[in-house]
C-alpha cells in the first residue's frame, strides 16, 4: 500500500519502496528533498497545459491504480534504437484513446509481470497534429552517420587481402608453418652479416671485377656439370665474396679460390660430396691436393667457420611461394637471379631484395605488364617501387645474356632441362618506369 512521509505528508511513496528512486544504469539516487508533491496535485496543476505528450494527462495514483502486493519493479531503460525512436515518433501522432491500459514506469516501457503497479488511463481526447520530437530526428541523423561509417569501414577491409601461403602446408610438418614467419624474421636480421661491400675488390692489387665475372660464370657451368643443388651454387658465391672480402689473392690462384669454395659448400649442402679428385681434374689438375686442403684451411678460419647465412636462395623460394609460382616463373626467376651472381654490381643489393626483385621480373616479363600482389609485399617486405631500380638492372643483364664471353647462364638456360627460359623476351617496357 502507498503511504506519506512523515515529514511531507503530500508525498506518496509505494509501502515497499527502500531508499531513493532507481534511475537509468541501475544506480540509486537519493531522494531529492523534502519539496516533492503529490502526483495528483502535479495533474491538477497541469490542467490546461497543452495535450503533449499524452503521458502528463494521467490521473494521480490516488484516483485509480492496482498496486501488486510485491515490491515494484525497477524500470529498465530501453535503448534507443532506429524502431525505437520510429515507435515513439508513431506513437505522439496518434491519439491516446488508443492505449487503454500500459505498463507503467517513471520513464519507460516496462514488461508486464505480477510485480509491477499498472495503471488504467481514462479516455482523452487528442489530436494528430502533434510535431516530431527533436531528441527523435537527432537520434535518426546519428544512426544514418553511424550505418555509413560501418560501409566504409568494410569497404577499407575487403580491398586486395592478402593470401596465406602457408595453409596448404598445415599437415606438413617439413613445412615448419608454426616457426616459418620466425625463421624469415631471423634470416633478415642476418643477412646484413653475409653482405659483402659492393667495391670490396678496390683492396685486390692483382684481381678485378671481371676476373670475378669470369670466376663465377665458369664455376656455374662446373655446378651444372656435376648436377649440384642450388642451394651449393649460391652458398659458393658468397663464400667466394666474402673470403676476397678479407684476403687479398694474386690472379694464379683465384680459380683455387673458387673450387675450394665449392668444395665446402657441398660439405654444407649436398649429400654426395664431390671428391677433391674431381675438382683438381675440373681445373684441369691446375693445383694439387695439398694447395686445395691449404685453401680450405686458410677460408674456414678466414669466415671463422660461418656457413650458415641467409643466401638469396633461401629468400627465392619463399617468395616464389607468396607469388604463387608455376614452373615457369620459377626457372625464369633463378635465370635472371643466377645472372645477377655474376655481375659485381649487384653486391649492393641485400640477398632478399635481389630475390624479390628477381620474382618481380620474372612476372613482368611472363605476363607483358606491371604484376605485384599484396600478398607479394606482405611477404617480402618490398613495395613495387622499391624494386624497380634493381629489376631494371636485370632487365639490362637479360638483354645482353647470349652476347658476349660470359654466356655460361645464357646456355644453361637455353636447354629443355630449364625450359627454354632464357629465350623469353625481356621485359623492356619497366625501363621506362619511374619509381
Amino acid at each position: 500500500m502507498a503511504g506519506s512521509d512523515e515529514n511531507n505528508p503530500g508525498l506518496i511513496r509505494p509501502a515497499h519502496f527502500q531508499g531513493g528512486l532507481r534511475m537509468g544504469g541501475g544506480k540509486f539516487v537519493p531522494e531529492v528533498g523534502h519539496n516533492r508533491r503529490a502526483l495528483s496535485n502535479i495533474n491538477r496543476n497541469l490542467v490546461g497545459a497543452p495535450p503533449y505528450p499524452c503521458a502528463v494527462n494521467k490521473r494521480g495514483l490516488s484516483e485509480r491504480q492496482i498496486i501488486c502486493d510485491k515490491n515494484p519493479p525497477i524500470p529498465v531503460h530501453r535503448p534507443i534504437t532506429r524502431k525505437f525512436a520510429a515507435e515513439i515518433a508513431n506513437k505522439q501522432q496518434q491519439p491516446c484513446l488508443e492505449q487503454e491500459t500500459r505498463p507503467i514506469s517513471s520513464f519507460t516501457n516496462a514488461t508486464k509481470s505480477e510485480d509491477c503497479t499498472i495503471i488504467d488511463v481514462d479516455d482523452f481526447e487528442g489530436t494528430n497534429d502533434f510535431p516530431v520530437p527533436m531528441f527523435v530526428k537527432h537520434t535518426e541523423a546519428m544512426l544514418d552517420e553511424i550505418d555509413q561509417m560501418e560501409e566504409v569501414e568494410m569497404e577499407d577491409i575487403s580491398v586486395d587481402p592478402t593470401t596465406d601461403i602457408d595453409s596448404c602446408d598445415s599437415k606438413n610438418p617439413l613445412a615448419v608453418v608454426d616457426y616459418i614467419e620466425d625463421i624469415y624474421a631471423h634470416y633478415r636480421k642476418a643477412e646484413s652479416s653475409s653482405c659483402v661491400s659492393r667495391n670490396y675488390m678496390a683492396q685486390q692489387f692483382d684481381i678485378n671485377e671481371k676476373m670475378r665475372a669470369i670466376l663465377i660464370d665458369w664455376l656455374i657451368e662446373v655446378h651444372y656439370k656435376f648436377e649440384l643443388m642450388d642451394e651449393t651454387l649460391f652458398l659458393t658465391v658468397n663464400l667466394i665474396d666474402r673470403f676476397l672480402a678479407q684476403q687479398t689473392v694474386v690472379r694464379k690462384k683465384l680459380q683455387l679460390v673458387g673450387v675450394t669454395a665449392m668444395l665446402l659448400a657441398c660439405k654444407y649442402e649436398e649429400v654426395s660430396v664431390p671428391v677433391v679428385e674431381d675438382l683438381i681434374l675440373i681445373s684441369d689438375k691446375a693445383y694439387t691436393r695439398k694447395e686445395v686442403l691449404d685453401m680450405e684451411k686458410l677460408m674456414v678460419n678466414t669466415l671463422q667457420f660461418n656457413m650458415s647465412v641467409p643466401t638469396p636462395y633461401a629468400f627465392m623460394r619463399r617468395f616464389l611461394k607468396a607469388a604463387q609460382s608455376d614452373r615457369k616463373l620459377e626457372l625464369l626467376s633463378f635465370f635472371v637471379i643466377e645472372l645477377c651472381l655474376v655481375e659485381c654490381e649487384m653486391l649492393r643489393f641485400p640477398p632478399s631484395l635481389l630475390a624479390a626483385a628477381a620474382v618481380y621480373t620474372a612476372q613482368c616479363t611472363l605476363n607483358g605488364s606491371r604484376q605485384w600482389t599484396k600478398t607479394s609485399e606482405w611477404h617480402t617486405n618490398y613495395t613495387e617501387d622499391q624494386l624497380l631500380e634493381c629489376s631494371k638492372l636485370i632487365i639490362g643483364f637479360h638483354q645482353k645474356a647470349g652476347t658476349g664471353k660470359l654466356t655460361g647462364v645464357y646456355r644453361k638456360y637455353s636447354t629443355s632441362k630449364f625450359g627454354y627460359a632464357a629465350k623469353s623476351e625481356p621485359a623492356v617496357f619497366l625501363l621506362d618506369t619511374r619509381p
